[in-house]
């Protein structure tokens, strides 16, 4: 896939976020995976989004550094059999099961600023799970735990490993590193239950 012009994406990131349309960011090397929905906010440096999964409801936010995105797709048959989902979730009461709109509409600084130092100020003030992905990985691993300690350069995220829970894990990462962070959604609310079942004591 043939990376987009930085203009490109943040003239459609732009588009996107003022029409309050679905969109797939697409920013892993690959088709196999990618982010859809909708675009809140964006800064010189990253975008803020609400993401929908595939059953049509919202999964959270996410930050996405716009440098590491290959392409954004609009109008696509994957986005309008998500759309359609999303109808249903809606009819059905389970469409934002997180209050993630809510959170939103009653945080409006959220959304304003330096978009990364705001979704890791409220983890780390919060004490509350992040899953981050960083430019080396390039999505083949990403990271849930919660943020230790952290200033202007780096933070250091206390993380669990699903493949040896022997223990939490420590990695110092540089912001300039970080791709993108998932927060106030399923992945963070299954972290939370991890951490607090078995690592509560650490």
């Amino acid at each position: 896939m043939e990376k987009m012009k930085q203009t490109d994406l943040r003239a459609q990131l732009a588009l996107a976020r003022q029409q309050g349309i679905l969109i797939e960011i697409h920013n892993l090397p690959g088709d196999d995976y990618f982010n859809v929905g909708f675009v809140v906010a964006m800064d010189p440096t990253f975008c803020l989004v609400i993401s929908i999964d595939w059953d049509g409801k919202i999964n959270g936010l996410i930050v996405i550094r716009i440098s590491s995105i290959i392409s954004i797709a609009r109008h696509t048959d994957y986005l309008m059999t998500v759309s359609e989902k999303t109808k249903v979730a809606h009819t059905h009461g389970y469409f934002d099961l997180w209050h993630v709109q809510q959170f939103i509409d009653d945080h409006p600084t959220f959304s304003q600023g330096d978009l990364l130092n705001n979704v890791l100020n409220d983890s780390y003030t919060n004490h509350l799970p992040v899953v981050i992905g960083t430019d080396q990985y390039k999505g083949a691993d990403d990271f849930t735990g919660v943020i230790a300690d952290r200033d202007r350069i780096k933070l250091t995220l206390h993380y669990f490993n699903e493949h040896d829970l022997s223990s939490l894990w420590t990695y110092d990462i540089l912001l300039a590193k970080i791709d993108y962070v998932r927060v106030r959604g399923t992945q963070a609310a299954t972290g939370r239950q991890i951490l607090d079942d078995l690592f509560a004591g650490e």
